[in-house]
């Protein structure tokens, strides 16, 4: 019998941001192929019969190569187990969820998608920045700072990115200067307000307020390969009033109403 394949999104890296959906899943799991940005605190969430993989990457080096993973999900429904592809953020946001959900088709392998919450937009709002807000921007594009041209599409169209009110740069953080440049040399204005936000959503969350042309200068600068967002456009400079004041992880109780 053919176990099935479940592509969980983990959310931006605190485990309270899984979906509801996506942690029952994980409960019942037999196996666990997750990748290096699934929070800490999310892995410790996972079954202690469950089997994990781990299949992540560190410093743009994988740990396991694409088809590799392809194949194991197969051999491992193929075998009959419940396997849950836990991915940080979204599957289907830079989280190569196309390919693997691809490859599980051709195989006749039973699947199904749960979306997540993308650092895209987690991660500016951890930071107190709406990727969007009215009368400062109304569009938003998602855009990888990891370009790979030998993937065999097209190159980056920065001329038409740097007209969008807000852009979110995802793993940014050794290619913040290029990126940065290349937006001026496009037409984005040297002074346009930005934001790196490093390990968004957990403790260790770091935001660094610039200018595009400081970043142009001088990148992100030290990251130890965290997890990294670029953000850009005037929204960043609602950061220092929009940023939380409720202590992370405060809840209030059912029956607790604020006065």
């Amino acid at each position: 019998m053919t176990g099935r394949v479940h592509l969980v999104g983990a959310g931006p890296g605190d485990p309270e941001l899984i979906t509801v959906r996506g942690r029952r899943l994980l409960d019942a799991a037999d196996v666990v192929v997750h990748d290096r940005l699934v929070g800490p605190g999310l892995l410790e969430l996972i079954p202690t019969g469950a089997l994990r993989i781990d299949v992540g990457k560190a410093g743009y080096r994988h740990a396991v190569a694409q088809p590799e993973i392809n194949a194991t999900l197969i051999r491992l429904a193929r075998a009959g187990f419940e396997v849950v592809r836990l991915k940080g953020g979204d599957p289907f946001v830079f989280g190569r969820g196309g390919e693997e959900a691809e490859a599980l088709r051709a195989a006749g392998v039973p699947f199904d998608v749960v979306p997540g919450i993308t650092a895209g937009v987690a991660g500016p709002a951890a930071a107190g920045i709406p990727v969007t807000h009215r009368g400062v921007a109304r569009s938003v594009a998602f855009v990888t700072g990891h370009e790979d041209t030998s993937a065999g599409g097209p190159p980056i169209d920065w001329s038409s990115l740097a007209r969008i009110d807000t852009l979110v740069v995802y793993m940014a953080g050794r290619t913040a200067a290029v990126v940065t440049r290349s937006l001026i040399a496009a037409g984005r204005a040297p002074e346009t307000p930005a934001a790196l936000v490093l390990d968004a959503s957990l403790p260790s969350q770091e935001v660094r307020l610039a200018q595009l042309r400081w970043l142009a200068d001088a990148g992100a600068g030290p990251t130890d390969d965290r997890a990294a967002l670029l953000v850009i456009g005037e929204v960043v400079g609602l950061a220092p009033r929009l940023a939380r004041t409720v202590p992370r992880r405060t809840q209030l109780q059912r029956n607790e109403v604020p006065a």
